[in-house]
């Protein structure tokens, strides 16, 4: 497997603009001649799609929600990084880099977190002349907010609606290309295969999810742009539909799938009520802007929180990491809150809490700021608690959220099948072993505004514009694989729901490769999944018929891949011995109960490459070489 990054060389702050002029270019008239097919219709496919269309490519967008406005990213909330320095308080492009590489735990490529660094200023640009209604100060600039990992505020934001609001931006450039006939959009579509022929992504197989329908589409290249796999735990942020079986068709067809066990843990999220619950509800991090994250001092105390005086509580990321406080980074955010729970001090009915308090906030600024800065985010909140977060503070408690890890990408952003591109959340590139806060949304955009538009056309440029024939040996080949899975799923005739299996292989992921991890544990995991696997395809029942409407056979589909997807997460986090961002391993800590790093030994991105049903796959490394940053060990104190 060849794992050149294909990085420009020179001055860090340099290569993007050299490797742009480098890039080859397709000539205007000829663009039309060639066919891009985008699967995914969030911030980087939309985005993508449409910036696409606009150069004059022929675009096919398929998303499988009845329009592009579900997309995933309408859920983010908190905001959107931009190194603007608006507020004049220190902040850069190589500051915004910088925070990014340590967030990450110095588990990323230099060179593509600082183009992301670069992108980030533009990006609010174009989100503007969007019509995006980011939040203003009095005099009419645009208001900025601080997210965790960063003593700057460089946050963009919306209320708690800001990916929302980026979507519709987004949606109205894909939907004015719909309109001029340059994008065909195909809603309630899923693609269950990649094509590839002679070496080289041709188009993808999908299943019409209304009428069952198996279609081929074919293009000159192929972008995934189909979000996390988070869901593999059932219990997470993401919306249910969210799905891995875009990247794993991909990974089964050659693409590279680089270090799956990079998962985040959200530390502001809603606790877990009850056994059949379906999903959680994030709260977003811009929360913790404002608000103060505590539990009581002693043990069991289970006093209604405005009982509690203030010296007998703990507000523990104010006392262990002073500097950040409560905008410590994600991963070391949710690990202390999962420590003074285990130490027996968590709040709420089933002890797996903390508190999330306003009260000094509305103090100090007043509740009808917080209304305006909030509002939305604490309607949320009392509507699923019953709780009134600005009377009494609110619970809450990590649950899994993103997942840096996805398909092996090079600088073009393509994977190791030439002519499949990778965007946003969907490949590993830009945020090592853990993301800060508001930087979701900042890659999804960069990706799909401003890098696949230059990557794609360099790649288009050496291929030449010719559709494969409807009977082309590969093509009925994939087409007949899809229809024989669909076929085995509805013809088991078992007792288990693809939900059942869902939720029990959501258990097995939380509990042995969640936030925490051992040996003892993965090791175990690696047993029970392959078995849990076994008896998914012996009595799974699907319930209806495929030329239908079926949603049952739709989450059967994505389970199956969750199953084959949660064994590799678990190998690869056994593989990885050491703690980094979000992959904590308890045998590697130091004394503090921090993350120890082996920069020695795993200094690289760990890239897996699949082999066969029933062969274990093959773990490949890509070295990360830091010539601008100095390694050190990741401190917020």
């Amino acid at each position: 497997m060849n794992l050149d990054s294909r990085a420009p060389s020179g001055l860090l702050e340099k290569k993007w603009d050299k490797h742009r002029f480098e890039l080859k270019l397709v000539n205007p008239a000829n663009k039309r001649k060639y066919t891009v097919i985008m699967v995914g219709s969030g911030l980087a496919g939309a985005g993508g799609a449409a910036s696409l269309a606009e150069l004059g490519y022929q675009v096919k967008c398929f998303c499988y929600q009845d329009s592009p406005r579900r997309a995933h990213s309408i859920a983010a909330q908190g905001g959107i990084n931009a190194a603007k320095n608006y507020r004049n308080d220190g902040d850069s492009v190589f500051r915004l880099f910088y925070d990014t590489i340590k967030g990450g735990d110095f588990r990323a490529r230099e060179a593509n977190v600082y183009r992301l660094a670069q992108i980030s200023v533009n990006i609010i640009y174009q989100c503007v002349a969007l019509g995006v209604p980011f939040a203003r100060e009095y005099g009419g600039l645009l208001d900025n907010r601080s997210i965790g990992g960063a003593q700057v505020s460089r946050t963009f934001y919306a209320r708690g609606q800001t990916g929302q609001q980026l979507l519709l931006g987004a949606y109205q450039a894909l939907e004015r290309q719909i309109g001029l006939g340059t994008v065909q959009m195909f809603s309630r579509h899923e693609m269950l295969e990649v094509i590839v022929i002679d070496g080289r992504a041709r188009g993808i197989v999908v299943r019409d999810l209304v009428t069952g329908d198996v279609e081929t589409h074919v293009g000159d290249a192929v972008c995934l742009a189909t979000g996390g796999y988070a869901s593999v735990f059932h219990l997470s942020t993401n919306a249910k539909g969210c799905n891995a079986t875009a990247v794993w068709r991909a990974h089964k067809k050659g693409a590279g799938f680089a270090n799956p066990c990079f998962t985040q843990i959200h530390p502001t999220c809603i606790p877990v009520t009850g056994e059949n619950q379906s999903k959680l509800t994030l709260m977003s991090e811009s929360l913790r802007n404002d608000g103060r994250v505590w539990v009581p001092g002693t043990p069991g105390d289970r006093r209604p929180p405005n009982e509690i005086p203030e010296d007998e509580r703990d507000y523990y990321l104010e006392r262990m990491y002073p500097s950040f406080g409560n905008l410590a980074p994600r991963d070391i955010a949710s690990r202390a809150a999962k420590r003074v729970c285990d130490e027996g001090r968590g709040v709420g009915p089933a002890g797996y809490g903390v508190y999330l308090d306003f009260a000094d906030a509305i103090e100090r600024l007043g509740e009808q700021a917080i209304r305006e800065k909030y509002g939305n985010l604490f309607e949320m909140y009392e509507r699923i608690t019953d709780e009134n977060p600005y009377r009494v503070p609110m619970r809450i408690y990590p649950a899994s959220h993103y997942t840096m890890g996805g398909l092996w990408v090079d600088y073009n952003l393509m994977s190791t099948i030439p002519g499949v591109f990778v965007l946003g959340e969907a490949n590993f590139s830009d945020h090592g072993a853990n993301r800060l806060g508001a930087s979701a949304l900042m890659q999804g955009l960069a990706d799909g505004y401003f890098v696949i538009p230059y990557a794609i056309g360099s790649y288009l440029a050496g291929v030449k514009p010719a559709a494969p024939a409807d009977d082309h040996p590969e093509m009925r080949a994939a087409v007949t694989a899809v229809r024989d899975r669909l076929s085995t799923l509805l013809g088991i005739k078992g007792q288990r729901t693809p939900t059942a299996f869902h939720r029990e292989l959501g258990r097995i992921m939380w509990e042995y490769c969640g936030m925490a991890r051992n040996r003892s544990g993965l090791e175990t995991a690696l047993q029970k999944i392959p078995a849990l696997r076994e008896e998914f395809w012996q009595n799974l029942n699907v319930t209806g018929e495929n030329a239908e409407l079926n949603q049952a056979l739709e989450v059967a589909g994505r389970v199956a891949d969750f199953l084959e997807l949660g064994e590799l997460m678990c190998r690869d986090a056994l593989a990885r011995e050491e703690s980094c961002g979000g992959h904590f391993r308890e045998e590697y800590q130091t004394e503090e109960g921090e993350a120890r790093r082996d920069d020695a030994g795993f200094c690289h991105v760990a890239v897996w490459e699949y082999t066969a049903p029933d062969r274990t796959p093959l773990r490949h490394q890509e070295p990360l070489v830091f010539e601008n940053v100095q390694l050190a060990t990741r401190s917020y104190k």
